[in-house]
């Protein structure tokens, strides 16, 4: 069996409220191998989003164990896992985050100069040619379509050589076609660099072309944690 991406053990998330503590995560156990692509769906407020946010540590579980890459996310402060992020997983969200007043290419190419890697700006190039948008380089956010922006979001996501891949309703402000090309890019991209692909979804039609459905309800999965 291959090695695993992401282990969660009994995760548990509470946060507080006006109305008192609330839980958002309620004993997660959930595994997923190298490589593999796990369709992760349930209602709106079931916890999916926080799910993936645990994962890239931009939120603490406050009981479990999350481990990532073979690395235990606990022990990590702020800026360590800033750092594990950027080396090791990649993140792509409804909305796309891009810089408005910088081109494409420094979109792609800032988060690797930050990690100080030689030829940022060639990575970055390769990485846009890589998702069809060898010619718009130097075009800024505002001077590309929905599509292309969410392609710039997805080269970003993957120049740092990240194995794990985050996409959280990725084609949510896409139309249909231009959602399914996005899709078959994400996926076409995830067989090319045996990556491992989380991907939330209100579609179960979409969720199915995932190697595993997770079902997540109440903050608990209640089906498809284990490959």
């Amino acid at each position: 069996m291959s090695e695993l991406a992401v282990s969660l053990t009994d995760v548990r998330l509470t946060l507080p409220s006006r109305a008192g503590d609330v839980e958002i995560l309620r004993g997660v156990d959930l595994a997923v191998r190298q490589g593999e692509a796990l369709g992760i769906v349930g209602p709106s407020g079931s916890g999916k989003t926080t799910l993936l946010m645990v994962i890239a540590g931009l939120e603490r579980a406050s009981a479990g164990r999350v481990t990532v890459s073979g690395k235990p996310l606990a022990g990590l402060n702020e800026d360590a896992l800033a750092v594990f992020r950027r080396d090791h997983v990649g993140i792509v969200f409804q909305s796309f985050h891009l810089i408005p007043t910088m081109t494409a290419l420094e979109n792609v190419a800032v988060p690797l100069e930050f990690r100080g890697l030689a030829g940022a700006m060639d990575i970055a190039r390769d990485k846009l040619t890589k998702v069809g948008l060898g010619h718009r380089l130097t075009h800024y956010p505002g001077q590309l379509s929905g599509g292309e922006q969410q392609r710039v979001a997805i080269a970003r996501a993957l120049a740092s050589g990240a194995r794990i891949l985050l996409a959280d309703e990725p084609t949510g402000n896409l139309d249909q076609e231009t959602g399914e090309q996005i899709i078959k890019l994400l996926f076409d991209l995830r067989r090319e660099e045996n990556a491992s692909l989380l991907l939330v979804t209100h579609d179960r039609a979409l969720a199915s072309r995932c190697d595993r459905i997770a079902e997540v309800r109440d903050g608990r999965i209640i089906a498809g944690a284990m490959p």
